[in-house]
């Protein structure tokens, strides 16, 4: 294979609903290319992409494919995403390092929500974009209608480059307006047939034509100034439009296949070589230093480690895009991340489970490698005096979560072990080991992608798991004001253990000022501040801790053991062994004893007057609140309003957004379980939605008290 130069390659992103035939049209790529012989079929379980046993069983796309062509001496670097949202972190992924996205569109239903996702991910990150109308053949498919649904959501931007003469069983042909002829297939696909537009059809395609010179002359002045004179252009300043238009997102050229025929197929990707943008052409990504990273050969060499993928009898597969110089089999390379060293053995262009060794790969090109040392994904292996890294992607919000058990609890550590290798393939699923909640959470995209855990887990592993209902993690605080003293005293012969403490806890909130005195039952207490500490709560809120004792009535030595008392029982409040948050601890008087005091003597009754205090203080539950954005059709709008008003969610507002309806709420994360289950059921599978955590507030009175009766029967069960 020859090495391709940084002008003659280009890397796409295959992305659509689950179902719109991304895997069949890459199997039809690599074989109209030469890479396979024989096309292979999802039903057959043979296709070069889905290759993983889970993918098989599942029928769907669990990890993206990454794979090459060659065609009229470009290298096309395609990544085939899944179509699930579950499994979203593979086409973020891929959008990332690549520099065009082609969304297929299932001609049985045109834009559904998987359609939406892929598009609203390309616009976050500026990428352009071609559509592709595919299964034209169906029986149910109407082209027009898609094409005007697609106008409506999408805009103008649409601009169709080709047309099926007809839809359904009998579809053979279509209208190429860019080339201006008709391409038609024998039933077994492959090379068109090209002949003149028939007489019938040359009115529509004239008027097509003649939008797609205008669209193509709006990106180029002086494209326009010659379309504004002659009204035409050739077809060589038709593709600079329209390579300009790309990249600047001001035109998405829509296409027609039958993917699995193999009609149409050689034509999309003549385009794909000749229009669509080159590396080059793109805007640079930026290292986490902030500075602009150019694709140039003859820079420094960087390497990207963007996916992991483990391979049975092979291991770990590293895939990376040479950000910036060359690299060559035998390279030495420092891992900027790890600060460790890696010679590069043999690297390969990619085809699904194929691999083929290449002598070199330059700037802006896709490759794998094997048996590195010490390269997770995300890293970035340098050249001698680089040390750039990268920290580009960004990845949603986890949708689902679960605790998670290995049933046979000695299989733990196992587990643990295999959880980690497999967030090297997929970043977003999210493991936590849960101090608090004392469970082990598994945070996901979705059920599915769950689901695909566990069945990898227990197939691939052979570790049996299951999964429970995550705790939530509540807080505690106070709302009023409140004292109390505790005397800690034991004698058993010898020296014994005394300390008193004397203390008063209020809420804290920023900002406030320091107390001068307080006014308990009538009788006044003033306040002489000795000491304070303002400690930032790693599970958030702030605890200030203050050191009023005049007199000498405590040793400030006693005092740090004063404070480790009233922490360890803000890790367990007294409620519902939440952890508890934003209180202010003063203390103000105590008594100590010459011999028999000590540090542990202070920290109990320091405990133990805090626990007392905060049960006085109008204690309060506190719930993780979160803000959620659900994209759904108008005609669901009722039904998933009225769902969550059934999970105490507040509305926030509503807007429209290509074609759907955004509604936005806060709503508790207790509420949030089961609601990727819930809002698919609802809408057929045609909403998304996206959480962030917003804050803490209030329980209501019902659920706190059923909170801390629960905890009171736990505590029973563990005595």
């Amino acid at each position: 294979m020859k090495v391709y130069q940084t002008n003659e390659i280009k890397n796409i992103a295959l992305l659509g609903s689950a179902g719109s035939g991304k895997t069949t049209l890459a199997e039809a790529m690599v074989y109209e290319a030469g890479i396979i012989k024989r096309r292979g079929t999802v039903e057959g379980k043979n296709t070069m992409s889905d290759y993983f046993p889970v993918e098989q069983e599942y029928g769907y796309s669990v990890f993206s494919t990454v794979f090459h062509v060659e065609w009229n001496n470009k290298k096309l670097n395609i990544i085939d995403c899944p179509g699930s949202d579950d499994f979203v972190g593979g086409a973020i992924t891929a959008l990332n390092v690549t520099d065009q996205a082609v969304i297929l569109i299932n001609g049985q239903y045109g834009p559904e929500v998987g359609t939406q996702n892929a598009f609203r991910y390309t616009d976050k990150l500026q990428k352009p974009v071609i559509f592709l109308v595919n299964q034209l053949d169906k029986e149910h498919c109407d082209f027009d209608t898609i094409l005007n649904n697609m106008k409506e959501i999408y805009g103008e931007k649409c601009v169709p480059v080709q047309y099926p003469i007809s839809t359904g069983p009998d579809f053979n042909a279509v209208i190429d307006v860019l080339l201006m002829k008709k391409y038609s297939w024998k039933p077994e696909g492959g090379a068109p047939i090209i002949e003149d537009i028939p007489a019938d059809q040359m009115e529509k395609a004239k008027e097509l034509h003649a939008a797609l010179v205008e669209a193509a002359a709006a990106n180029d002045d002086t494209l326009m100034e010659k379309f504004f004179e002659s009204e035409s252009l050739t077809e060589d300043e038709m593709r600079e439009g329209i390579r300009k238009g790309l990249v600047t997102r001001s035109i998405f050229p829509v296409f027609c296949v039958c993917a699995g025929k193999d009609m149409g197929v050689r034509r999309l990707m003549e385009f794909l070589g000749n229009v669509v943008p080159f590396v080059s052409e793109m805007p640079k990504v930026r290292n986490t230093r902030g500075e602009e990273v150019t694709p140039d050969a003859a820079g420094p060499a960087s390497l990207y480690f963007f996916k992991t993928g483990v391979e049975p009898h092979i291991g770990e597969v590293q895939y990376f895009k040479v950000m910036s110089g060359s690299v060559k089999s035998g390279d030495d390379l420092t891992n900027a991340d790890r600060g460790s060293k890696e010679r590069i053995g043999t690297i390969y262009a990619c085809a699904g489970a194929n691999r083929i060794p290449v002598d070199e790969l330059k700037a802006g090109d896709i490759g794998c490698t094997v048996k590195l040392k010490d390269v997770k994904t995300g890293n970035a292996l340098n050249g001698k005096d680089c040390e750039w890294r990268y920290d580009f992607i960004k990845y949603p919000n986890s949708k689902y979560s679960r605790a998670i058990k290995a049933v046979n609890e000695a299989e733990t550590e196992k587990m643990m072990v295999a959880l980690t290798k497999m967030r090297q393939e997929d970043p977003t699923w999210v493991v936590e080991q849960s101090k608090e909640l004392r469970q082990i959470i598994v945070h996901g995209q979705g059920e599915f992608h769950l689901r695909t855990l566990k069945w990898r887990m227990e197939n691939n592993e052979k570790i049996k798991i299951e999964y429970l209902e995550p705790k939530i993690p509540y807080r505690e605080t106070i709302t009023k004001m409140a004292r109390a003293d505790y005397r800690h005293k034991k004698q058993s012969g010898g020296a014994g253990q005394f300390g008193e403490v004397h203390l008063i806890v209020e809420p804290y909130a920023d900002g406030m000022p320091d107390p001068t005195s307080f006014k308990i039952n009538g009788q006044e207490f003033k306040m002489n501040i000795k000491g304070k500490e303002e400690i930032d709560l790693e599970w958030g809120g702030k605890l200030v801790f203050i050191n009023s004792v005049v007199g000498g009535a405590i040793d400030m030595r006693f005092m740090p053991a004063i404070l480790k008392g009233v922490m360890e029982r803000m890790e367990q409040g007294p409620l519902t062994g939440s952890y508890a948050r934003d209180v202010r601890v003063i203390v103000y008087d105590g008594k100590m004893h010459p011999v028999d005091s000590n540090e542990l003597s202070f920290m109990l009754a320091a405990r133990n007057a805090f626990s007392a205090a905060f049960r006085e203080a109008g204690p309060k539950v506190l719930e993780p609140i979160y803000d959620l954005e659900v994209y759904v059709p108008s005609d669901y709008m009722g039904d998933v309003m009225s769902d969550l008003q059934g999970r105490r969610a507040i509305i926030m507002g509503m807007d429209s957004e290509a074609g759907y309806q955004k509604l936005s709420a806060k709503i508790p994360l207790k509420e949030l379980s089961n609601y990727s289950i819930a809002l698919s059921s609802i809408t057929g599978g045609r909403a998304s939605f996206t959480t962030k955590f917003a804050s803490y507030e209030l329980v209501p009175n019902d659920i706190q008290q059923q909170l801390i009766k629960e905890h009171e029967a736990e505590l029973k069960d563990e005595d």
